[in-house]
């Protein structure tokens, strides 16, 4: 019985989410180990990684195996179309703003970055022209 021709073409998938990602072949070579002369390879169909090496690969961009995939729907999944699509323009382009300078940071930083977004969040804006509201804000600093 002859084998049935995947429908998936796997090195593209990887090429379409490490750019998305803004990562470069170099960075997944140095997150796995794995030989950019071998990525290369993978991306441009000339080799099919094995499910070990394709998992490697997908936590080097911090993804889920399963996403490189189509057709598998994940709770998850439909939890953030479903809040994606109540976000405005404005800001799904400052979440993909962060989302771009993000793979660069530690987790140590990442954490960070969100306590300030917290305490900034919890800050009430002065009303405009009131000079005591915005005193009494650099005085909580």
């Amino acid at each position: 019985m002859p084998k049935e021709k995947p429908k998936v073409n796997i090195g593209e998938v990887i090429r379409s989410y490490r750019s998305d990602r803004g990562l470069s072949q170099g960075d997944i070579e140095r997150r796995t180990g794995l030989l950019r002369c071998y990525l290369s390879r993978v991306e441009n169909g000339h080799t099919v990684p094995s499910l070990e090496t394709l998992a490697k690969i997908a936590e080097a961009m911090e993804i889920s195996l399963a996403d490189f995939f189509p057709g598998t729907d994940t709770p998850q999944d439909r939890e953030t179309r479903r809040v994606l699509g109540e976000l405005s323009d404005e800001e799904i382009r400052f979440l993909a703003e962060i989302k771009r300078y993000a793979t660069t940071l530690s987790d140590d930083d990442k954490r960070l970055v969100l306590a300030m977004i917290r305490k900034m969040a919890t800050i009430v804006p002065p009303a405009r022209g009131n000079k005591t509201g915005a005193s009494a804000h650099r005085a909580e600093y």
